[in-house]
Order: structure tokens, then sequence, then C-alpha cells
């Protein structure tokens, strides 16, 4: 199937679900208008966001090429193959969330065998990238037995071959084991173990990503899994220089307008809080944790979020001990932050820096962040964010990793999460 893509990421659909196309009214955006026209080869939505200029899928209520007027449907068509011509693509298979079973469970997690063999000087291994004439450094820290270090190796680095080749091109993946014991020297020349480095940075989740620049300087760092579509847009935010300039957040969303019209609602739970959303905990503690989840419409991840997580009966028991809260992380709904602060769920996202949705976001009853879940979740990973929550496990522990393998052993060698 052939699919004309266009400069912005379609939402919420799967492009194989219809094969009708139009011509959308929207705007062209390119890097010398108001986004970033990723170049990346154009996919599903789940795979890449595919640069659109005005195509999309119909709907059962859009007008159809059959309905319009003949001279309509040649000028519709001109202005499709006209407006499209320099992103044709061929839409492959595409990837989605719901693959990941994060059961603990033993997995062989093999790394590719283009990872650098690396005595982990930093500083060394960065100007061994630069002489290759490349962009960077990653950092990669992983561990044995992790679903979402799997799915990093054998999805992004893996069967998608672009993300494979444009890595390759641009940078040295250098591997760190959280529990591991071999020395790290530091881009500041500090020298620490692995586990030393990985709960300094703050890993509490694996797999996480610092990428370094030419500089030695920290350009953006990834917490936990990303499908290939922020995946592949999160690396040409770094080659391309856009960290200088810019939020990931605001990059992203020039790339992927969210919706400006009421195309769905989000999904509600009966345990979410319902407006004005008065968050403020300076001045009167709450009796419960908060815990926010920012959302959007359109929202695939969203979606598989409330139809399987949060489906669950024990994860439903555990929430039962937070106070619970939506937002749309693009809205203009008003909101009173933990701290005390009057701003809108968009201001209030964009300050916390979230650019993937969904976001979890934890505060404890004096209205401090103490946690968040920011990244791709599925089942065990969110019961385990929940409990160490609950259980204020970030009172004691370093990470949410180290708190995890203080568990009781029944518990802790059913594996990491």
């Amino acid at each position: 199937m052939v699919f004309l893509s266009c400069l912005t990421p379609y939402r919420g659909h799967s492009v194989t679900a219809r094969g009708r196309l139009i011509v959308n009214r929207c705007a062209t955006v390119g890097r010398g208008g108001q986004g970033p026209a990723l170049r990346t080869p154009g996919k599903s939505r789940d795979s890449n966001p595919v640069p659109r200029r005005c195509s999309r899928l119909l709907s059962d209520e859009d007008e159809t090429m059959e309905t319009m007027p003949r001279r309509a449907q040649w000028f519709m068509l001109a202005a499709v193959i006209w407006l499209t011509k320099p992103v044709l693509a061929v839409v492959g298979d595409h990837f989605d969330i719901a693959e990941i079973d994060d059961t603990p469970r033993i997995r062989d997690i093999e790394y590719p065998d283009w990872f650098k063999n690396s005595f982990l000087d930093l500083p060394d291994d960065l100007q061994e990238a630069l002489q290759l004439g490349k962009a960077g450094l990653m950092v990669y820290f992983g561990q044995r037995h992790c679903a979402y270090c799997e799915a990093l190796m054998e999805v992004n680095f893996g069967r998608e071959e672009d993300i494979v080749k444009y890595t390759q091109a641009n940078f040295d993946i250098v591997p760190i084991d959280i529990w591991g014991a071999r020395e790290v020297t530091d881009m500041n020349g500090e020298v620490l173990t692995e586990t030393e480095y990985a709960e300094r940075e703050g890993t509490n989740f694996t797999p996480s990503i610092i990428f370094y620049d030419r500089a030695g300087e920290e350009a953006l760092r990834l917490r936990g899994y990303y499908p290939p579509y922020k995946f592949r847009a999160a690396l040409e935010y770094v080659v391309e220089g856009y960290y200088k300039q810019e939020s990931l957040r605001s990059y992203l969303a020039r790339a992927d307008p969210p919706p400006k019209f009421d195309v769905g609602e989000m999904i509600e739970e009966p345990y979410f809080e319902s407006p004005p959303y008065a968050l403020d905990r300076t001045r009167i503690p709450g009796e419960k944790p908060l815990a926010v989840f920012f959302e959007q419409r359109e929202c695939h991840a969203c979606d598989i979020l409330h139809t399987e997580p949060l489906a669950d009966p024990q994860t439903r028991q555990l929430l039962q001990g937070f106070n619970v809260v939506q937002l749309d992380m693009w809205s203009d709904t008003p909101v009173i932050t933990p701290n005390g602060e009057p701003m809108t769920a968009n201001q209030w996202a964009q300050e916390l820096g979230l650019f993937y949705a969904p976001s979890l976001v934890f505060f404890d009853e004096g209205g401090s962040e103490v946690f968040r879940l920011d990244s791709v979740a599925r089942i065990y990973r969110l019961i385990g964010a929940l409990q160490y929550v609950l259980e204020k496990g970030y009172q004691e522990f370093p990470t949410f990793q180290r708190w995890r393998e203080a568990q009781p052993t029944g518990e802790r060698d059913r594996g990491p999460i």
C-alpha cells in the first residue's frame, strides 16, 4: 500500500485502517516554516512521525473523492500529488506498544554487534566518535531481563533499519550495566562504578539513554522506552542541533501539532477527580499522594493504558491510595499546581518538560514531585511505580531500581521491570 505522507504525523489511527485519501486543510510546515520536516522514511504513527503536508485518511463522515464533482476530483488529486511529492513513502509493518509484555521473567537480551566495545572512558569514547565524523556519544543504561530493554534492542535497534543506520552514522553507543562493577570515567573525569554512575544519573527505569554532544555536554536524556516514531524524532532533535534552542516537547509539538478541534474525548475513569483542579498542597497537606495523568486526545498509547493496565484489579486497588487527576497536556484547562502556582494544563506540562502521552507525575502529601512515569509503561511497571510511591521508597532508596532490588526475595527474583 502506498501512502502519500504529509508534514505532520497523523494522530490516532493506523494508516492501514482505510485506503482513501483527501486533501486536508492544514498548514505546510518545514525547516523554513513552523516545524521540522523529519527526514526519516514515512511510516504509520505508531512507527514514525510521518511528515505530512495535506493528506490524511478519511473518517466515515468525511467527503470522499466519489462524492465530489469531477473537476474537483482532478483538482484534489493534483494537489495531493504536488504537495506530497517530496515525501512519497511506502507503509510497512508498524510497531504497537501493546506488543510489549513486561511480565517479570528471564530474558536473553543481546546488544547489537555495532555497540561500542568500550573501556568506559567516556571522554576518550567521545573523541573517537568525533574523529569518525559523528555528532556525539550515546550512553545506554540497561539491565538483564528487562522487557523494555528487549523492545529497544529488537524493535528500535533491530527491525527499524532506518533508525539503525541513522544512529550508526551519527553516534557511538556505550552500554552501561546498571548493576555492573566496572569503572566508568565520566565526562568530567570522575571515576565511578557502573552502578554508582547509574544511580547518580537517576536511572529509575531501563533503558535510559544520555546523549552527549560534540562538546561533551548533555544534549538529551531519555528515561525508559519510547516507540520508534518518538525515538526517530529524538535522534534528529540532537543531530540537527535543535536541543540548543528549544525543548524536545516544543520540537515535537511543531512536528506533530496537538488536535485543535474536539475530535474525541479522553477516556475517563471513575476515580478521576472533577474540576476545578485546585491541587495546592503548600498550605494544607493532602491526605494522600497525588497522581496526575497527563494525556491527550487521539492518543493510542493512552487508550492502551486505560484498556489494559488501568483495568487491572490490582492497579485499581493501588490507585485508591492516591488522589488522581487527569489533564489534557495541551489544553487551557486552569490548574493550581501542588506548589500553589496558577497556570493552564499546557503550561504545567511544558514546565515539567513532558513530551510523551500518557505521562504520570506523582507528588507527595506536601506537593513535591517524587516520581514520574513519562515513557511507555505496561502493567507491571505501572504497578511497581504505584507501590514505590505508596511505600515512600523514594525516601530510602536513590532509585526505583534500587528499591525494587531490596524487595523480598520472592518478589525481587521475578525479574526487573
